[in-house]
């Protein structure tokens, strides 16, 4: 995958990129991220990419040439499945969606500056608006920091146990359940005994009854699109996964080495599951 970003202040960008999971993930060749300096393309003496807005609002708006010079001169490279400005207004970012970018190929973020940017860019030029959240920040780059992350993030082979990525808040319309690590005992406070029995049935059952426990009554805005329950039947199939969803079984049989492509293949059929690899 391949991600430009374009910004007025590229140095907000470099230091996050370069470390953590986004650095490993470029180093092994997984990700490209391009940062680009939208001040470059702008060819008057200042460097100026803003301008006062017609009809004598407030602010500074962001001018259309240098935008238009930029993005034209990534698309001549290259065909983006999305061109992406980070706004307020924008669609709300969430898991689905990262889910869905992260099968792009190449992605352009533009972060929005000042007042906002001329309305024709987001008419002539973008495909998709999304926003982070109900509020407001200085610029775009925080946000096209977080959409990054959590897009590259799922991508099989970033994360070196990609079952984790796969078990993460949200991934089902859930909250993850609560992590234990050692020690088992400190100052009085237990860890769960389900977790200390090594039976792996019960474990999953606790699982799933504390991430449903979690999610009400953390989240109770989440919509109650699920009902799901699994259901391992070891004796006929050791690889078998039974989820039940709006009270429709579906199966799902799969080797944990294929989860990369059960998750792709998932996610291309998100409204639907229906998957054998075996």
């Amino acid at each position: 995958m391949r991600i430009d970003i374009i910004t007025v202040l590229p140095e907000m960008l470099e230091g996050f990129f370069n470390c953590s999971i986004m650095s490993r993930a470029q180093k092994k060749g997984i990700a490209e991220i391009h940062i680009h300096n939208l001040r470059d393309y702008a060819y008057d003496r200042y460097r100026k990419v803003d301008d006062y807005p017609f009809g004598g609002f407030a602010g500074m708006v962001m001018k259309i040439e240098p935008i238009d010079r930029c993005i034209s001169a990534l698309k001549a490279e290259r065909e983006y499945d999305e061109i992406i400005f980070t706004s307020p207004d924008g669609e709300q970012f969430n898991q689905p969606m990262a889910n869905s970018l992260s099968l792009a190929k190449n992605l352009i973020i533009l972060c929005g500056h000042f007042k906002g940017i001329d309305y024709r860019i987001r008419e002539h030029f973008i495909t998709k608006e999304i926003s982070i959240g109900d509020y407001v920040l200085t610029g775009g780059e925080l946000a096209a920091a977080v959409i990054a992350d959590a897009v590259v993030r799922i991508i099989p082979g970033v994360i070196s146990d990609e079952q984790s990525a796969l078990s993460d808040s949200f991934q089902d319309n859930l909250l993850a359940a609560p992590v234990y690590t050692r020690p088992a005992e400190y100052k009085g406070w237990q860890v769960p005994d389900v977790l200390l029995s090594g039976h792996e049935a019960k474990i999953k059952e606790w699982e799933l009854q504390q991430s449903l426990e979690r999610t009400q009554r953390l989240r109770p805005d989440f919509p109650s699109r699920r009902e799901i329950r699994f259901c391992c039947r070891k004796s006929v199939c050791p690889n078998t996964t039974e989820i039940y969803i709006n009270n429709k079984e579906v199966k799902a049989m799969f080797v944990i080495g294929l989860l990369p492509l059960f998750f792709c293949l998932y996610h291309i059929r998100k409204d639907v599951l229906s998957l054998s690899v075996i």
